[in-house]
């Protein structure tokens, strides 16, 4: 017999994806909760599904629980982690990151602001209630009683959690800029001219570059501090890599660019920019975090 619930159920994969894809940092781990959360759907017995007046509302109670789960034993995992940890990025606006952007108060912030780099790093520093707790209320609008439900302390304890985590997302806050792409632009172009004062020029004298390679893929080892270091750095990528072709591309909803090498994806590149300077570079080489891009 055919689940009537089933096209409700399946219509709420992507809010999942994109709920869990924030709140872990990862892509592939937010699709194994969602597969999970399914699971324990499906686990449940006929007349215990009939019995759910909301199934949206019930998935996302428990993919929330699984991500708190994660998130609290995700710490313990990073610290056996092979370099730095950056969130896995995520290529242009897919089912995963699409979503409605209404109107919304000015403190929340929208779905496509929610998935920049520069936003998920803050998120990392957050404890798990904190993060659950803001991106449920301030990124999916969820109500304090039902943040309170999933994260399993009182509606006023969850209204703290978002309040302390927002006063760290106000200094990664992405104001949208066409600049930004002429920026990265001119950043590709001096980078295959090596041309260094021109990305000398292009960096803030204080711009940090932190690069994840996971142990599977080489990089530097720890973040480069000062824009002619980082300049003088890439300079030094491009003279011993010649066989590498940069591509123009939207990463984690922001101008970026992905390195190609004989039509394979093998490094993506995200920044941060504030006027017509970068101050952020990240570099994910890891293997396993460029899936969605092959």
């Amino acid at each position: 017999m055919t689940d009537p619930q089933l096209p409700a159920v399946l219509s709420e994969r992507r809010q999942l994806v994109n709920l869990a894809y924030r709140l872990l940092g990862s892509l592939a781990e937010a699709e194994d909760v969602v597969q999970e959360t399914y699971a324990r759907w499906y686990a449940l017995t006929e007349r215990q599904r009939r019995e759910v007046a909301a199934p949206g509302a019930w998935l996302t109670t428990v993919a929330g629980r699984i991500c708190l789960d994660l998130l609290g034993s995700a710490r313990a995992r990073r610290e056996q982690y092979v370099g730095e940890w950056i969130p896995e990025p995520v290529p242009g606006r897919s089912a995963w990151v699409d979503g409605p952007a209404p109107a919304d108060p000015a403190d929340r912030v929208t779905l496509d602001e929610s998935i920049s780099m520069a936003f998920l790093v803050v998120l990392e520093s957050m404890t798990p209630a904190e993060r659950v707790a803001f991106v449920l209320h301030d990124v999916f609008r969820y109500s304090f009683a039902e943040v309170a439900e999933i994260v399993g302390r009182t509606p006023a304890a969850c209204r703290q959690l978002a309040s302390s985590a927002r006063r760290r997302v106000d200094t990664a806050r992405v104001v949208p800029n066409p600049r930004h792409a002429e920026v990265v632009r001119d950043f590709k172009k001096a980078w295959e001219t090596g041309d260094i004062e021109a990305l000398i020029g292009l960096l803030d004298p204080g711009a940090t570059a932190t690069a994840d390679g996971g142990g599977r893929a080489a990089t530097f080892p720890e973040p480069i501090h000062g824009g002619e270091q980082i300049a003088h750095t890439l300079a030094r990528v491009a003279a011993h890599v010649g066989t590498l072709h940069l591509l123009e591309r939207t990463v984690n909803g922001q101008p970026g660019l992905v390195a190609e090498d004989g039509g394979r994806i093998v490094s993506v590149y995200a920044f941060d920019i504030v006027g017509d300077r970068i101050t952020r570079v990240w570099v994910i080489r890891n293997p396993e975090k460029l899936r969605a891009w092959s």
